[in-house]
């Protein structure tokens, strides 16, 4: 698997936590590197917000 990676467009659909979640257990069970790009790409504030 040299070479493979998960790769997730979040500009596609809704985009957002759970698409980041899904991704994130899909990459630990096939031992894969993860890369989410354009996440929230759709909604007025995109990409991930810290929570205070």
């Amino acid at each position: 698997m040299e070479g493979q990676r998960v790769e997730v467009d979040g500009g596609i659909m809704e985009g957002g936590g759970q698409i980041l979640r899904v991704s994130t257990a899909l990459s630990c069970l096939l031992g894969l590197p993860l890369r989410v790009q354009k996440i929230r790409a759709g909604r007025s504030t995109p990409g991930l917000s810290l929570m205070t």
